[in-house]
């Protein structure tokens, strides 16, 4: 990026009156006389007895890198390479799953994810966790909206959900049993976090006996059979986004705990969950986090695969549905500005119970609430709001059996998408695979050797850019994201740029990344088609 292209973006934001970008809630932006004023704020904090509390982690960079406003005199652009590094790999995170004999009979092979802030705080989150009382693996992206309180809420509960939807009822009773007699339960999931992927410890216990009252449920339904795979991820999603809205309508003593039940249900997120096992994959979807997978065709080339569609205003079958839900007299006011009543781009969503509740609830419910606007609610009716709900977390699933050429599943939210298409996203990858394979194949020396020999094969390694790799696929993809040019490469200059954009002029150029990869394991997908 040039400076005369890094003086336009600075300029052009501190003579701005109304920001357009790509955000949720922009539509209602009120500029006043000396500032913009957000009337749907992100959320940050919220009042408790003793003083304020953090909602959920704040994950971003250090403040010497970071702009805080286009109104600082002495503004750059610039950062060292070591500097830019440190941002993009802060929240790197792998796993690689090995058996007790140390041998990987899992078709997954290993996972790599990251997240790169945009808003502050992200209010994007991850999740990743090994089945332990039932088989297979769950990998979720979740991309929150007016605040990070319900995608923090959704990361943390919903694999839990879909794990006890697929339990078997003698399990369930076994829990049930453990907990009526104050017994240590059996743990459900390994979680495999980040250390920033922190939890709301505050409320984990109304967490968990929302949880109980899901599986008591299961349990009275009496059913030996239980759900399908599809059938349990649908259930799990539904009963969630129920919880979080009765949650929020239960009486509650603990301010704090009441004030966070708000926020949760009052912002938003979009979901996007992959569950695994051996050949087995299914992927469900709320919003417009997406997932695609990569598959080595049988003459070399790489193809793409989508698994997730885009639940917005410009997906047809989108409009269609919502069409059919609602009255005729309605149909020219579903979507405004290709918005969910002109509000919302997502038009499946956890959370916001304002384009759920009857305009009488969401009134009841605020009244009685303490300082509303301390918690960044801000209430407002869309016009046209005549037959809620309007909004859905019923995902769509979709299964696929993998084959031995289907390499790696990528999720990630809408950030990296607004970016990179499939197809890009898929080459990237697929190059960095190849690339990694030659940094490990050992150097092929000729007899004899000498140092000088050695250290031309080094340079040649070195000028193809292998020694400065990321390791971390995902940090690959988010450094290609934001930084590349019109030829595809990544420009230093830009990718500085876009790293130290400000708080209040950052959401312009770019959204919250996150990126998790699941590489899956050939060998043993092939290994099932032999005994099978």
């Amino acid at each position: 990026m040039s400076r005369t292209v890094s003086s336009w973006i600075l300029s052009s934001a501190r003579s701005s009156i109304i920001l357009q970008g790509k955000g949720r809630w922009y539509s209602i932006c009120i500029p006043n006389r000396n500032k913009i004023k957000w009337k749907l704020i992100f959320s940050k904090t919220c009042p408790s007895p003793a003083g304020s509390c953090s909602l959920g982690r704040t994950f971003s960079f250090p403040k010497a890198f970071r702009h805080t406003s286009t109104e600082e005199e002495h503004f750059s652009f610039q950062l060292s390479p070591a500097q830019i590094n440190h941002i993009l790999r802060a929240g790197e995170l792998s796993h690689r799953t090995l058996d007790l004999n140390g041998k990987n009979a899992n078709s997954v092979l290993r996972f790599e994810s990251n997240q790169l802030a945009s808003n502050s705080p992200i209010e994007d989150r991850r999740s990743a966790a090994t089945c332990l009382q039932t088989a297979g693996m769950m990998f979720g992206v979740f991309d929150g909206h007016a605040g990070a309180a319900c995608a923090q809420a959704v990361s943390e509960r919903l694999l839990h959900y879909i794990a006890v939807s697929l339990m078997p009822r003698q399990s369930l009773e076994e829990i049930e049993l453990a907990v009526e007699a104050m017994k240590p339960v059996r743990p459900i999931l390994q979680w495999h976090r980040h250390p920033n992927d922190v939890e709301y410890q505050e409320i984990t216990s109304q967490y968990f006996e929302s949880l109980r009252v899901y599986w008591q449920h299961l349990l009275d339904l009496d059913t030996e059979l239980g759900f399908s795979l599809e059938e349990a991820m649908i259930c799990a999603f539904k009963r969630l986004d129920s919880d979080i809205s009765l949650e929020v309508q239960a009486p509650q003593e603990n301010e704090l705990m009441r004030n966070i039940a708000l926020q949760v249900a009052f912002s938003g997120a979009t979901a996007c969950v992959a569950h695994i096992d051996g050949v087995h994959l299914h992927v469900a979807n709320t919003g417009d986090c997406r997932a695609v997978l990569g598959v080595c065709e049988d003459d070399g080339t790489w193809s793409t695969l989508p698994l997730t569609r885009d639940h917005n205003a410009y997906d047809e079958f989108e409009i269609r549905r919502l069409k059919r839900e609602h009255p005729r007299s309605e149909e020219k006011t579903l979507f405004v500005n290709d918005r969910l009543l002109g509000i919302l781009m997502p038009s499946r969503a956890f959370g916001d119970v304002q384009l759920k509740w009857s305009k009488e609830l969401q009134h009841s419910i605020l009244e009685n609430s303490c300082d509303v606007e301390a918690l960044n609610i801000y209430q407002y009716v869309p016009p046209n709001y005549h037959t809620p709900p309007y909004l859905t977390a019923e995902p769509e699933v979709t299964y696929h059996k993998l084959r031995s050429k289907d390499k790696f599943l990528v999720i990630a939210s809408d950030g990296l998408w607004e970016m990179l298409s499939n197809e890009k996203v898929v080459k990237l990858v697929a190059g960095h695979l190849t690339e990694l394979n030659m940094q490990k194949s050992p150097l092929t020396f000729k007899k004899p050797v000498n140092l000088g020999y050695m250290h031309n094969l080094l340079l040649q390694r070195k000028s193809k850019g292998l020694a400065s790799l990321d390791q971390n696929i995902a940090t690959h993809l988010i450094r290609h994201a934001i930084g590349s040019n019109e030829y595809g490469e990544v420009d230093p200059e830009k990718l500085a740029a876009m790293l130290t954009l400000p708080e209040d002029l950052a959401r312009m150029y770019r959204d919250d990344i996150t990126v998790t990869v699941v590489y899956f394991n050939s060998e043993t997908i092939e290994d099932y088609y032999r005994n099978h």
